[in-house]
């Protein structure tokens, strides 16, 4: 199972300290976090794209690129990539050149996004959101898997024998995820295509992430691609931890009640009963994490907001250090409960490639192993 952090890439204020990091220095700080997490043996940094303030990931491919060149084995991801307000084209050429620079080290989360004025700002209307999404990326997978592509639809140019470059690294084009919230027609996309669903589960209760998460195995396994238990799913949530629970709660409360999404509502105390946020001792936040899999099942990937409304880089740099501490129970935990049979991983690209080998020489085996004819 894939353990690792995402980030929105907020700038705010820490009400603690009443300090404001530039640009400059918050683009620096991801940096940071993503060396930090392949340091502590996490699997997967993935940053988030977003065009307005406070936020500054605006490009994650730059981000990612830089981090490629500075990292070995992480894998490098995002949370979201905007499927609606991208051009597909751009898209399949930038996360291409993203693969050949990261050596394969990629994959994509695919979504809408949370922000309605983005829509106008690249020419495109809100009310159309997921009729972009649909349309979008059915060009954009065809893009990575067709050399020559004849394309026309409803909300760009067609396209008349274009090729896409680079092509995919190796052939094979880079794994998606479907992040969705509360939309059921990206969970039924993601099963369309037998891509993957993340479920960004630190708004919602538990009960409305299981739904989604059921929707997208049901339809999985309608079209085709396997048993609704071998379908790929991935969580969010956010943590906070401290040694001793107390303290954590206490540290914490001031960036929650402050926290651009979540100040001004509900109490903590409420959150971290009705939604996955934990904010306590790392054996909370194992005990809690594996919780999760009563509801929607065996999953695959478990990504974790930790650097979120002001928390100090050096805060944020600790709260990845004890992650990786208790990943490692995490993981054989989740192993250990998992079924035979179910995927334990998602796929990667060297797991694709792999598979692709295996697949082409499943026909030179069967003719080794052909009796002779008779003479």
């Amino acid at each position: 199972m894939q353990f690792g952090i995402f980030s929105v890439s907020d700038i705010t204020t820490d009400p603690t300290s009443n300090t404001t990091v530039t640009e400059a220095e918050r683009i620096q700080n991801m940096v940071a976090m993503a060396l930090k997490a392949e340091e502590v043996g996490l699997d997967v940094f993935a940053s988030g794209e977003h065009h307005n303030p406070p936020f500054v990931a605006s490009s994650p491919t730059t981000m990612l690129g830089f981090i490629a060149a500075k990292t070995q084995r992480i894998i490098l991801s995002t949370a979201t990539t905007l499927i609606t307000t991208n051009d597909p084209v751009k898209i399949a050429e930038d996360y291409a050149m993203l693969q050949h620079l990261a050596g394969g080290r990629v994959d994509l989360m695919l979504g809408r996004g949370n922000t309605g004025p983005v829509y106008p700002w690249f020419g495109q209307d809100i009310r159309n959101g997921i009729p972009l999404a649909i349309e979008n990326y059915a060009l954009l997978h065809r893009l990575w898997r067709e050399d020559v592509v004849d394309w026309q639809g409803n909300y760009r140019t067609a396209l008349t024998g274009f090729t896409a470059t680079p092509r995919p690294l190796d052939g094979i084009p880079p794994f998606v995820w479907h992040g969705s919230i509360r939309s059921p027609e990206i969970a039924e996309q993601a099963a369309y295509y037998g891509d993957g669903f993340f479920h960004n589960n630190i708004f919602w209760p538990k009960g409305h992430v299981q739904q989604m998460v059921a929707l997208y195995r049901r339809r999985y396994e309608h079209y085709g691609h396997g048993s609704r238990n071998e379908a790929i799913v991935g969580l969010g949530g956010q943590v906070f931890m401290r040694r001793n629970s107390q303290d954590a709660i206490r540290e914490f409360r001031p960036y929650f009640d402050n926290a651009p999404v979540y100040g001004g509502g509900s109490s903590l105390e409420r959150y971290t009963s009705e939604t996955p946020l934990t904010v306590g001792s790392p054996q909370q936040v194992i005990e809690r994490t594996l919780e999760f899999r009563e509801f929607v099942g065996d999953y695959q990937r478990q990504l974790f907001l930790v650097d979120h409304a002001g928390l100090p880089l050096k805060t944020v740099l600790e709260q990845i250090e004890m992650l990786g501490e208790i990943v490692p129970v995490m993981r054989s935990e989740f192993e250990r409960l998992r079924p035979a049979g179910i995927p334990s991983d998602p796929p990667t690209h060297a797991s694709l490639k792999a598979a692709r080998a295996a697949a082409a020489a499943e026909p030179l085996q069967a003719v080794a192993e052909r009796p002779a004819a008779a003479g």
